[in-house]
Order: structure tokens, then sequence, then C-alpha cells
């Protein structure tokens, strides 16, 4: 019987502290529908964050002195019509951008100008590429998928991006093919850049290793399988309370499509509310007095403290 989250952390005392990072789930409308995705993203989504609510997330931007970081997810966000203005906006307000991008996305109609508007206003890109063998990408993303994304990886670096001192930064993100932890972060990223240079001369700066969060998609591949009990388990049996100490949800907030407010990404996509119950970005007068409140914990969470931990940068420790 796994012990609940929440009193495997009690003594550790978590709580928020000053929210730096700003993450915008801005849609999830997407080209591609991996079978790993939290999201549940697709081509057949419509929920996509309206021009209303990107001005909302704006205003609060200017009025939240600790956020440094604002990072844009998805689905793939450079399908909303408002994410360039988005962009453009934190970017004039002198915060840094990450753009959590599929790299095949790059290819869709109305996108063709997508990787110089990223260069042009020094975008932060954290690409996904869950493995340098074709098979095993194709296997959890679908067919076709690797060729793209190796093109588009060249394409970048030709723009600058992934090479060193050009300040153009183009990390890299591994997840599991399936229901185990991910390796040492820095081994495995040697290994990518080895890998990558050799076959296909490609550049990059780092890689992330994340764990899969059992959850949506990858949760009912689980459950199909008989193998949810057996990865709580694995999850539950590696929490390390140091990895615990830097969890992401203690210095991000999490918005969704809609302007609901969320301690991180996965509680959203589970509609688990913050401490003080459902809020919105309209219920707010700054992120910052968030600070110091509970965080919702559930047994998902196992996730991101099991080994080296992970989080949206990848392993913690």
């Amino acid at each position: 019987m796994i012990a609940p989250f929440s009193d495997r952390v009690a003594s550790l005392h978590l709580v928020r502290k000053a929210s730096q990072i700003l993450q915008v789930n801005i849609g999830r409308l997407c080209n591609l529908a991996c079978h790993h995705c939290h999201v549940e993203a697709g081509p057949k989504r419509t929920e996509n964050m309206t021009e209303a609510t990107v001005s909302r997330v704006i205003d609060l931007l200017k009025t939240s002195k600790n956020i440094t970081t604002v990072d844009l997810t998805g689905g793939a966000p450079e399908l909303n019509p408002h994410f360039k203005n988005l962009v453009i906006t934190a970017r004039a307000l002198g915060k840094k951008v990450i753009d959590r991008c599929n790299l095949t996305v790059l290819y869709e109609p109305g996108q063709e100008e997508t990787m110089h508007f990223l260069k042009h206003n020094q975008v932060h890109i954290v690409a996904s590429l869950p493995c340098y063998s074709k098979e095993n990408v194709e296997k959890q993303r679908g067919r076709g998928v690797f060729d793209k994304s190796i093109e588009a990886i060249l394409s970048l670096n030709a723009l600058g991006y992934g090479q060193i001192g050009s300040g153009f930064i183009l990390d890299l993100v591994y997840n599991p093919t399936g229901p185990f932890l991910p390796p040492a972060q820095q081994k495995l990223e040697s290994d990518y850049k080895k890998e990558l240079k050799e076959l296909f001369n490609i550049e990059f700066n780092q890689l992330y290793t994340i764990t899969n969060m059992p959850i949506k998609r990858f949760l009912k591949d689980l459950e199909k399988s008989g193998r949810l009990d057996s990865y709580m388990e694995l999850l539950a049996n590696s929490f390390n309370p140091t990895a615990a100490k830097g969890i992401m949800c203690r210095d991000l907030v999490s918005i969704a499509w809609n302007g609901e407010v969320f301690d991180c990404d996965f509680n959203q996509m589970l509609e688990l509310p913050l401490s003080r119950g459902k809020t919105t970005v309209w219920d707010l007068a700054s992120f910052d007095e968030l600070e110091n409140e509970n965080i919702t914990f559930a047994n998902h969470c196992y996730a991101c403290t099991a080994g080296a931990g992970s989080s949206c940068g990848g392993s913690i420790e």
C-alpha cells in the first residue's frame, strides 16, 4: 500500500515560494497526439486561450515583480493565434520566454516564419525528442515524426540555435518510452550529443530528462497493460526527499487555456485547484500573492520526486 504523498512530505514543510516561473498552457490543440501526452493534446482539440485571457495574463505579468520567466506550453503553443503577441509582450517586459516546441509543428501551414520569429525574439526553445532512435521516437509519437524533428533541429542549428556562444538556446527533452525512470541526465545528455552529432551533425545545449506522469494518456496505457500498480510502487519506492525540496510547484504558477490557476501543469490536467480553492487570473491582483500558500498534492506527485527528481527543467538533483 502506497502512503499518501502528502504524508510523505509533511515533515518537509513544502509551501509555495515566490513565483518566478509563469507557465502558460495556451491551448490543447496540437498537430500530434503522442501516447505519453499528459495533456491529451491533439489535432481535434478545440481548447485555445482567447485574446481576453492572454491580455489578462499580460496584465498580471506586469504586476508580478518576481516572475522572471514565461514558459509557453500546450498542445503546440505556436498554434494559438495569440502566441506571438504573448511572446513579444513578455520579451518587451524583460522576461525570458520559453517555447515548448514539438518541432514538427514548424512545418504546419502558417508556421513558415515561426523559426525566424523565435530567433528574432531570442526565445529559448525546449524541444521534444524522446530518443535519438527513430524507432523509439515513432513508437511514442507517430510515423514520420522523427525525420521531421531532425530536419527542424538542423534548420534551427543553421539559424544559430544550439551553437555554443550564439545566445540562442535549444534544449531537448527525453521521456522514457515505458514505465521506468529516466537514466542519469548528465550521462544521457552525453550520449545524445555524441549520437546526434555523429548521425546528423546536430548541436544542442542541454538535455532534460522528465519522468512520465501517471495521468491521462500514459495512465490509460498503464491501466490497459496492467502495469499501473508496479509503476506507482516504483515511483513511491524511489522517493527522494532532497528532490522533493526542489519540486517545481514551489516557484512556478500554471495557467490553463481558460484562465484557471494551478500549482503545476499536472494538477491543471487533473483539475486539482490551489489550496485556496478554484482560482482564475481574474481573481488575482498579482501572482506574488500566492507566496507561502500550501501546495495541492496527490500521489501523481511521486513522479516529480522519484530518483533524481523531475521538473520542466529536467532532473532536480
